[in-house]
């Protein structure tokens, strides 16, 4: 048996490999290459053993260590892939205070030799779609959330009254009026019956002369700056512009995590995940989940799902002191932790028990954010149970105690 440990880069990769002993018996660089790999593949041949008794592990480094163990699980070699806070954990014991690539692969290598990995396999095509996808979704709506800030940055200097004229200003009635009419001094002007016809166009007759009143009232009296307007009302068409090309991108997105999410519908069912079941986990967050999640039975049990959430607590402790504020350790899947907070958020509305449950956190005098993670935390468990149970969410579903999930 040999025990190679792989140090992951970007452009050139650090191999080392161990005997049973110990024993250094190849080291080399390796480039994300056919000819280099098969470089590799000449090598490994020298040692004379088939690939299966040669078990590699490396670091999820970025994104990067991803075509080469996809080749190598090809080739048939054992595949441990590791969080690099395990490593980091593990790298004083060896090499103090350094650290090189060379000396990285072989701490490695000299994990897995002594069985501190498991076996990794790669994600089915399916849940690597929907990953790829749901983390996309992600990154754009975050990137609308920027941009949305930097137009309310903009009316706060301009027409900070305008945000009363709206339940929301992002609403379309809202945009389709800031894009027409991007200065106060145009909204101040513009003929009221224009205007109350232009809002009753875009509101589907929702909003009329009444609405046209008020904003205009507004904007004659507006607090906001008049300097440098022509630069501040190009700033705000091209931001909504902006959101609205990426909103329109997100709807592509999630057009396609619906195709794929039908991949997964069961013979006969009227859901496509079992996860869709659960109240507060509608399709795009059932999507993200099963993305970040793959296969459920990779976790021994709730509470470890809880962890790779980065929903556990992290608990501050030094001898006889213990802190009282524990926090959010965050060390998880983002894109999972996010998904369970959001459906939490929908779950304390709509799902009567976690409602109670939230409920019970405020009465105790809990924030409404601290009470929303222990939904989202009580939401984890749920989804263990569901899943790894394979039986849809029913209103009666009895909870078990954490520790026995």
């Amino acid at each position: 048996m040999f025990y190679g440990g792989i140090d992951i880069a970007k452009h050139q990769h650090e191999i080392c490999v161990l005997d049973r002993e110990g024993n250094s018996v190849l080291q080399m660089h390796l480039k994300n290459t056919h000819k280099d790999l098969e470089k590799l593949a000449k090598a490994l041949d020298t040692l004379e053993v088939e690939a299966k008794h040669i078990w590699f592990c490396l670091e999820a480094t970025g994104h990067y260590w991803l075509p080469l163990f996809s080749k190598l699980e090809q080739l048939g070699y054992q595949l441990h892939v590791i969080n690099p806070i395990q490593s980091d954990a593990l790298r004083n014991l060896y090499v103090r205070k350094t650290k090189t690539d060379v000396k990285d692969a072989l701490l490695l290598a000299d994990m897995i030799r002594l069985g501190y990995t498991t076996e990794t396999k790669l994600a089915q095509e399916t849940t690597l779609k929907l990953q790829t996808l749901s983390r996309s979704r992600l990154d754009f709506v975050r990137q609308v959330g920027t941009l949305k800030n930097q137009v309310l940055g903009v009316l706060d200097r301009i027409f900070p009254e305008y945000a009363r004229c709206f339940s929301n200003v992002f609403i379309q009635t809202s945009k389709e009026l800031l894009k027409r009419y991007p200065e106060p001094e145009e909204l101040a002007e513009v003929d009221l019956s224009e205007l109350s016809q232009f809002l009753k166009e875009h509101s589907r007759g929702r909003l009329g002369q009444e609405r046209a009143e008020q904003i205009q009232t507004l904007a004659k009296g507006t607090f906001g700056i008049r300097l440098a307007m022509e630069a501040f009302t190009l700033q705000l068409r091209l931001l909504l512009e902006q959101i609205e090309f990426i909103e329109d991108q997100i709807s592509i997105i999630e057009e396609a995590i619906d195709q794929v999410m039908e991949e997964l519908r069961p013979e006969d069912a009227d859901y496509r995940h079992v996860l869709e079941t659960i109240p507060g986990i509608g399709p795009t967050l059932a999507a993200a989940m099963i993305g970040e999640i793959g296969d459920i039975g990779r976790f021994s049990n709730a509470k470890a799902l809880v962890a790779y959430a980065g929903l556990d607590a992290s608990v501050k402790s030094s001898g006889q002191f213990e802190g009282t504020k524990n926090r959010m350790s965050k060390r998880g899947s983002p894109v999972l932790r996010y998904s369970l907070w959001m459906a939490a958020v929908s779950a304390r509305r709509f799902n009567p028990q976690l409602k109670e449950f939230y409920e019970l956190k405020r009465s105790q005098g809990k924030h409404a954010n601290v009470a929303t993670g222990a939904v989202a935390r009580r939401l984890a468990h749920l989804v263990y149970s569901i899943w790894k149970n394979n039986k849809p969410f029913e209103p009666d579903h009895q909870w078990n105690p954490p520790g026995k999930n």
